[in-house]
């Protein structure tokens, strides 16, 4: 009896040509399912669907040619090489092969007709092909085949998995889906009912179909874009899924219970004596709404953004209060012991003179300090704890956890953060959850990528705050540029020179700052020059940094390890040389280490000639603007979502088709149709979730 065809749902061992080995290097790409492998989509494609006279060829375009080899030679220089040229009615093209053997050499002899695909290069004498794929298309060893019907889709890959095999299975599996394509009707008819882009979008199984094959007479612009209704249809499934991930998170979340924390007089009133200053009204809108959610018994799932310098500190002070005045324990996790030790200074200078112990906990404490805060941690009294990972290790417990807050969420990993909340889990009841920014996120991505968290935005700097003046210069200005740190140190105030990343090597980026610093050094003999990099160990940096903000050292030369760094109001003069190799959102992260006093601060940008359209917009961009929220939103157009949130470290936002700046007018829709879908049919939203993101849901439980 024969056995049954397989499913979408099958694993892929089960198509033709996907034994054991295959299916092994398809599980290296997350692909385990025939479900899977559909969405497994091309990154670009080859045209092999028409001949190009060889007169009409271009450089750097893959094109197919066909012609009559002229003469076939070894040359011998640097590299040994087979040269080939052939011609066509139109002209002559040279093959070049630098690895080839003597059956090879004989089968491409003069007088043999060809058929090439490559990609054009300039040679030393004519346009020429390097290793192209050749076929015979004579004679009776030809072995051709007519020319293809669809574009060549190219696929993302890994080793001992060649493109020749994963178009065979994919094409195999569309085989799979086009036998199940009636299962997706109530899918495609609900996106067909909702979404109405100008044209008509096709079914799922259509759409699929095309982007693995596009036929010859696509619109190669319109594909090469992702504006195809095909790929349009594809992101507009994938967005609503992801939206549907979230979602579905967020309600899960608001199953499991908080202690319902209220904000008390009495300690708020002293907390805002001990800050010496008055809370913005940004700071006192988002406090009102931290408040509402405290207060209610379910967990707070809130995401606090707030640009460089707007007081998110304070802001989580004031929400620590609520917890801390019932008696629960309040942990902030923070990603440098830096960052923690000047978040541990800040919070004791508020809180201890209202008898609020504040624990810092770093890696670095002695096994002995180690022990007496587990220890402490473990008692059910009202407790400030801050620190970095050392927060959730396995031997750290807390007797009553109510509120967790995490600064630079985005520096954390997904694992790292969950940890933190299964910290304080007591049955159903989870604590309260704050997480904190400085980088600001554009809209289009805050209403995508957390979708299960409200958003506070603190939009208004405190009063005493100027913004930084920014200047683009040439390289060459680069003596004026150290005659003003000279002026500014001998006047008493301090100065940053970052020195970016230069190549993709910590090392050379490490070399880079130590060669300036000593010219730097040698440049202002009568200032105090200090030196921090990647390379460093932690103890070097932190004492660096400690003799930086006690005002030590005049100079303080760096990598941009320092784009989180510790608060030294006294600097105000940061220099950023090759700031075209930087992104907008570091270079506003960067600047944001000045203008935090009262002197009037300044960042100049160094830039080497010649700029890119790219640089000189980003350059023009810092130089109009201090709004992080215009900064992001450019950063965005920019450089794509996944740079800006780093999805590295959330696991979110990592697309398949979906682009969140080119599709940014589906979200209002998507929103909309996922709230209606999880309410009249969640089984409906459970296949979509299941389809798209069934390997990625346990990263929304942070």
């Amino acid at each position: 009896m024969p056995a049954p065809a397989p499913t979408l749902d099958d694993e892929v061992a089960r198509l033709p040509g996907a034994g054991p080995r295959i299916a092994e290097s398809l599980a290296r790409l997350g692909i385990r399912t025939i479900r899977e492998l559909l969405f497994h989509l091309p990154s670009r494609y080859q045209d092999r669907t028409r001949l190009t006279a060889i007169a009409g060829v271009r450089p750097q375009v893959e094109v197919v040619v066909e012609g009559v080899i002229q003469t076939t030679q070894i040359h011998f220089g640097k590299r040994r090489a087979l040269i080939c040229r052939i011609a066509d009615d139109s002209g002559f093209l040279g093959l070049r092969f630098f690895y080839f053997n003597r059956s090879q050499q004989l089968r491409l002899e003069a007088g043999r007709r060809v058929r090439c695909f490559g990609e054009v290069r300039r040679g030393p004498q004519m346009l020429e092909m390097v290793h192209p794929e050749v076929q015979l298309v004579d004679g009776e060893d030809a072995y051709s085949s007519p020319l293809d019907t669809a574009l060549t889709p190219i696929y993302p890959t890994t080793e001992g998995l060649h493109q020749a095999r994963l178009r065979k299975l994919t094409g195999a599996a569309l085989d799979v889906l086009a036998r199940e394509d009636g299962q997706a009707d109530a899918i495609d008819a609900l996106i067909a009912r909702h979404f109405h882009v100008g044209y008509t979008l096709p079914t799922l199984a259509a759409a699929l179909s095309y982007v693995h094959r596009p036929p010859p007479d696509v619109d190669v612009d319109e594909l090469w874009q992702g504006h195809h209704p095909a790929q349009q249809r594809l992101a507009v499934e994938e967005l609503l899924a992801h939206q549907l991930t979230l979602r579905q998170i967020r309600l899960r979340a608001r199953r499991l219970s908080a202690a319902a924390l209220k904000p008390p007089r009495s300690l708020r009133a002293g907390l805002l004596r001990e800050f010496g200053f008055k809370l913005t009204g940004a700071q006192q809108r988002v406090v009102r709404e931290i408040d509402a959610d405290l207060a209610r018994p379910l967990p707070m799932l809130r995401l606090l953004q707030g640009d460089v310098g707007a007081g998110k500190t304070a802001v989580a002070a004031m929400a620590a209060t609520n917890a801390l005045a019932a008696g629960q324990q309040v942990a902030l996790m923070a990603p440098t012991e830096l960052l923690v030790e000047q978040h541990g200074r800040t919070l004791s200078r508020w809180f201890a003179p209202l008898s609020i112990d504040v624990l810092v906990v770093t890696g670095k404490l002695a096994a002995a300090a180690k022990r007496s805060a587990r220890a402490l941690l473990g008692e059910a009294v009202p407790r400030l704890v801050v620190g970095t990972h050392a927060l959730f290790q396995n031997d750290v417990t807390y007797a009553n956890l109510g509120l967790v807050i995490v600064d630079e969420q985005h520096r954390f990993g997904v694992n790292q953060r969950l940890a933190l909340l299964d910290k304080g889990a007591v049955g159903e009841q989870r604590p309260h959850q704050l997480i904190m920014t400085a980088t600001p996120i554009p809209r289009t991505l805050a209403m995508t990528a957390y979708a299960d968290l409200d958003v506070s935005i603190l939009d208004e700097l405190p009063p005493n705050r100027q913004p930084v003046r920014t200047s683009v210069l040439p390289e060459a200005r680069r003596e004026d540029i150290v005659a003003r740190i000279h002026d500014a140190c001998t006047a008493g105030r301090q100065a940053y020179w970052v020195c970016p990343l230069i190549e993709e090597s910590e090392h050379l980026d490490s070399q880079a700052a130590t060669d300036t610093a000593a010219a730097l050094a040698a440049a202002l003999p009568t200032i105090k020059v200090g030196l921090i990099h990647g390379r460093m160990h932690e103890r070097e940096k932190d004492l660096t940094m400690q003799q930086f903000a006690r005002g030590q050292i005049g100079l303080l030369v760096a990598t941009t390890v320092i784009e989180v760094g510790v608060d030294v109001p006294n600097a105000s003069l940061m220099v950023i040389e090759n700031a075209e190799r930087l992104g907008l959102s570091q270079l506003h992260q960067l600047r944001g280490r000045v203008g935090r006093g009262r002197e009037q601060s300044d960042c100049v940008l160094l830039y080497k000639s010649p700029l890119s359209e790219t640089a000189r917009h980003r350059l023009q961009t810092m130089r109009e603007t201090n709004d992080g929220f215009v900064i992001a939103e450019r950063d965005l157009e920019l450089r794509g979502p996944g740079e800006v949130l780093g999805t590295r470290q959330t696991g979110l936002a990592e697309f398949k088709i979906a682009n969140l700046t080119r599709d940014r007018r589906l979200l209002p829709t998507v929103q909309q149709v996922a709230d209606s879908l999880l309410e009249e049919a969640p089984a409906l939203a459970e296949r979509l979730i299941e389809r798209w993101t069934v390997h990625r849901v346990e990263y929304a439980k942070v």
